[in-house]
């Protein structure tokens, strides 16, 4: 035993999307190194089971219908929770961490919790998964396109835009939010150091005026021992993910028809309908395959040509292109926020202009005119660079070295 203790702090506590990965993926980790871990997270009905769990702040889901004073006490809970503050002193009052490292907190658990943790004396590290330290609405993305109308401290642009779901009542909130928490500086004055897996993230964040040398860059990882590189190739392209808007769907459904290729998309969202109406209006070879997970999704994308990534947005650093490569097989990637640094053009795969489905469709023809071999080539060429640079062992010593730096003995 090492005799410290993590404090792994994420608003859901079940394995929600990428964040959640990472964070029980960094706890389990840390637990397999002898170091003793403390979860505090959101009260929810898929946590996953924990002895900490008495500590965990009340539920907030937003899709929900609730009264009019329910409504009032969530938004102020967005805003700043008292309720977190109050339960994590006592969780550090009981198990006293040798460093806090936070994931998503915004919206539910809050960012008042850093006050907390600076006035014990903990060092505190968040992991940056999204653009909410810069954009309210955390994605810079506004009627499908990228906006960054925000920057320069112009963050009432939130409630001009009704960025929020397009709700003039939910994007006062966010702004309210915003504006307290920068007066207050309870991101940029109480967390010692952010961890931006993406260097595209690093870059822009600095352009947003956060400081370099509270940035440090380390990468996701996948554990490639765990998933098999052994497949027997199929004839089409997959996609992984949620059927939003942002992910360059429509796109890649445009591309399929141009290109003749065929194409199965894994996934539930929003945009389903209109993307199966969009599919059969151009007679695309288009398979809707639901959502998948487990060893069906890594089937489906282990016996593909290709992932394709066509996102519209700037993604960070997806872990289903590492998951991908450990697989054994190559990305076509849209050519924005962090995936260009993800994919090594004619190596482990190809990227294409984001939003261009003549550009996409190039290179679909173009991966889909390798030979099996050729693109069992790029496969191998990326599980290999997986395992050097994207690896579990490399993410360890990276954090670990960063939590010596924050004053972690």
């Amino acid at each position: 035993m090492t005799g410290k203790r993590l404090l792994a702090i994420n608003n859901y506590f079940y394995r929600r999307g990428g964040a959640e990965a990472v964070f029980f993926d960094h706890m389990s980790m840390f637990g397999e190194i002898g170091w003793d871990i403390v979860p505090f997270a959101m009260q929810h009905e898929l946590n996953e089971s924990s002895p900490w769990s008495d500590y965990f702040i009340s539920e907030i889901e937003y899709g929900r219908r609730t009264g009019l004073l329910r409504k009032a006490v969530q938004a102020a809970s967005v805003i700043y929770s008292l309720e977190a503050q109050r339960n994590l002193g006592r969780l550090i009052d009981r198990a006293r961490p040798s460093v806090a490292h936070a994931h998503n907190v915004y919206h539910h658990l809050s960012p008042a919790i850093f006050s907390t943790l600076k006035a014990a004396g903990i060092p505190v590290v968040m992991t940056v998964h999204d653009l909410k330290l810069a954009c309210p609405s955390y994605k810079m993305l506004r009627d499908g396109r990228v906006c960054e109308d925000c920057r320069g401290g112009r963050v009432y642009n939130v409630l001009r835009h009704r960025c929020v779901k397009g709700s003039a009542p939910l994007s006062a909130v966010v702004l309210a939010e915003t504006v307290l928490h920068r007066l207050l500086g309870l991101y940029r004055d109480k967390v010692d150091r952010l961890v931006v897996p993406s260097r595209f993230y690093l870059e822009k964040l600095a352009e947003w005026g956060w400081p370099r040398e509270k940035m440090v860059h380390i990468p996701n990882f996948v554990d490639v021992t765990a998933l098999s590189g052994d497949w027997q190739e199929g004839d089409y392209f997959a996609f992984a993910g949620r059927l939003a808007p942002e992910k360059g769907l429509a796109t890649l459904i445009r591309a399929a028809a141009l290109s003749n290729q065929r194409l199965v998309i894994a996934g539930t969202g929003p945009e389903e309908q209109a993307l199966r109406s969009l599919a059969a209006e151009l007679k695309a070879d288009v398979t809707f395959a639901g959502y998948l997970s487990g060893e069906k999704l890594h089937r489906l994308i282990g016996e593909s040509r290709a992932l394709v990534l066509p996102s519209e947005w700037y993604e960070n650093a997806p872990i289903s292109v590492l998951e991908t490569y450990a697989l054994q097989r190559p990305v076509i990637g849209a050519a924005i926020g962090g995936i260009p640094e993800m994919v090594k053009e004619g190596e482990t795969g190809l990227l294409a202009a984001p939003g261009d489905a003549g550009d996409l469709a190039r290179a679909l023809r173009e991966m889909a005119a390798l030979s099996p071999a050729e693109r069992a080539r790029m496969g191998a060429a990326a599980r290999s660079w997986v395992a050097s640079e994207f690896s579990a062992a490399a993410y360890r010593e990276r954090t670990l070295d960063l939590y010596g730096a924050v004053g972690v003995a």
